[in-house]
């Protein structure tokens, strides 16, 4: 370790480019989308049936906790939906009990970007993954600002309950026909990651002066596909270690993580279009392709050592996002009081524009505040068109709620601000469940509160450094290191212990896995150490040599080249 102490990082370019590109739509955005339509339309259907609408705000906030873990095989699924559901009704809770207490907007305000520190650093902490705290947000805020006595909150909350039981009942509903489904599709993902790689390791190279020109390029894209295949297979172990028990196709799914593992550490001994056809077979609901175990026994007892290690402590992971979590808190308060400054009737949107913004650093922040603006404005045009048709009556309100909901869980994994549009207008339409309001001033309140809450809550960002971006690299690199020695020594055993190497092997790739995502993070950060680029590459290379002497070492890279 150097004993300088390296510069800050000064303040980066902010990009504009790119920040608005569509991609490719999520492989199982129909999924949420449908959810969140049955989660959100059979209690508020009801609701219309008792002429009650004015209670649907209650019932969204269980309804919509249908929008998370759509990635978690079921067992998990099933304890991160509850644990969303307890929560959600927590934060309710809170909001409504101090709305019962007191109408001072400055109160209800700090109440409010407190909830949103919480529910940042829960949501990142477990990593409960997207739509994360936004949701918290946006319905704890707005529980915040609607009039209560303290006798009516037992009863809202029951409403909360029961429709956050229906929102899981939805989200469970799909292991009935596929129970494999979320692990299949993140085996797939790793294979095709997997194959990529292989394909780009492989590709011929000719010795022109252009093929040279172009290598610094071409290698660089490889890393990126390396460190993707790394994630994806990683994910993909975290997927099956999620799940209850060792059933034979969770087995066969093992195997083939396995395959994908040995893709990355030796691509020239790999086919690719093998790998890309067992893909194939796991999107369908037929039987998991049957591969032979790579190596036998040893194989699954390296599994379970990594099961048995399991996770860090809750309050180690709290510990690195302290200074989003102050970001949250500052950004929020103060977007909210400024909005009160300017007479905007809603503050609490503010608030919540705020709190949507922040990432893992400034630069992603930066882009996710344009994404927010430009959303929240083309859909505020949107409801702007779409308001004479919903106040045709409460049906038509309902029924336009429900269409944006699908639109937004359609749209937001092509880009954060697609969703927008359709979040944008179904929030205004909530706001009309207790009755119809004037077009024009909704507009216009959701316009400033957009502007002032992605400028204050950005400016916090900046205010608010992130140090802890370097401490962070150290420790990642130091994992790492110890991860990699600690596997080289076994590859050095004669005869390790069953299943240690293996084990070891998928340690090391995690390790591997964590740094690239640190780097990346604190690459994007200000005012910070610099980011010692070298050593991380240096880690990553001679990290993944040592994963590629594992393989070899296990026999696995033999075995794959007989089969290829």
């Amino acid at each position: 370790m150097s004993s300088a102490a390296p510069s800050p990082t000064p303040a980066r370019r902010l990009p504009l480019a790119g920040v608005l590109r569509v991609g490719r739509p999520s492989d199982i955005w129909f999924k949420p989308a449908l959810s969140v339509v049955v989660a959100v339309g059979v209690p508020n259907l009801t609701l219309l049936a008792l002429g009650r609408l004015d209670l649907a705000m209650y019932t969204m906030a269980g309804s919509l906790c249908a929008l998370y873990a759509h990635n978690l095989p079921y067992a998990a699924r099933a304890r991160a939906l509850a644990w969303v559901v307890l929560g959600m009704l927590a934060a309710v809770a809170v909001a409504l009990v101090t709305a019962s207490l007191t109408s001072s907007a400055v109160v209800l305000v700090a109440v409010g970007a407190l909830l949103a520190a919480v529910q940042k650093a829960l949501c990142d902490a477990t990593r409960i993954g997207p739509p994360g705290p936004v949701i918290f947000a946006f319905i704890s805020s707005a529980s915040l600002f609607t009039p209560q006595t303290l006798g009516q909150v037992p009863g809202h909350l029951a409403l909360a309950a029961a429709a956050g039981a229906w929102a899981w009942l939805v989200g469970m509903a799909p292991g009935l026909v596929r129970p494999h489904g979320p692990e299949r599709r993140a085996t797939a993902r790793a294979l095709n990651a997997a194959a990529a790689y292989a394909e780009m390791s492989v590709a011929p190279s000719a010795s022109t002066a252009a093929s040279a020109e172009a290598s610094p390029t071409a290698s660089a894209g490889r890393e990126r596909a390396r460190a993707a295949g790394a994630a994806a297979v990683h994910a993909a172990w975290q997927s099956l270690f999620a799940t209850g028990a060792r059933s034979e196709p969770r087995r066969a799914l093992e195997r083939l993580v396995v395959r994908a593992e040995i893709a990355l550490a030796a691509p020239a001994d790999t086919d690719p279009g093998r790998l890309r056809s067992w893909a194939r077979d796991l999107r369908g609901t037929g039987p998991v392709p049957s591969v032979e175990p790579a190596s036998a026994a040893d194989e699954l007892l390296g599994v379970e050592a990594e099961r048995a290690a399991g996770r860090r402590p809750l309050a180690d992971r709290l510990g690195p996002l302290l200074p989003l979590v102050l970001r949250t808190a500052l950004g929020c308060a103060l977007a909210g009081y400024v909005s009160l400054a300017l007479g905007v009737g809603r503050p609490y949107w503010a608030l919540v524009t705020a709190a949507s913004l922040y990432q893992a650093n400034i630069t992603l922040t930066w882009s996710r505040g344009v994404q927010r603006v430009v959303g929240n404005l083309v859909g505020v045009l949107l409801f702007a068109a779409v308001a004479p048709l919903a106040h045709l009556g409460p049906a038509a309100l309902v029924l336009c709620c429900l269409a944006f909901n699908f639109g937004a869980e359609a749209l937001i994994s092509r880009n954060y601000w697609l969703g927008s549009i359709c979040v944008t207008p179904m929030a205004l339409l909530i706001t009309e469940f207790t009755g119809f309001q004037r077009p024009g001033e909704l507009m216009t309140d959701r316009i400033v509160d957009t502007v002032v809450g992605a400028l204050v809550g950005f400016a916090a960002a900046v205010a608010v450094t992130n140090r802890r971006a370097g401490d962070r690299i150290e420790n990642a690199l130091d994992t790492v290191e110890r991860a990699r020695e600690h596997t080289a020594r076994l590859i050095a055993a004669e005869r390790p212990a069953p299943g240690a190497l293996d084990a070891a092997r998928r340690r090391l790739a995690a390790a591997l896995v964590e740094l690239r995502a640190t780097a990346d993070a604190a690459a994007g950060e200000w005012w910070q150490r610099a980011v010692p680029t070298e050593r991380v590459l240096l880690a990553e290379r001679t990290g993944h040599r040592t994963l590629a002497t594992a393989v070899r070492r296990q026999g696995l890279h033999a075995l794959e080249g007989t089969r290829a």
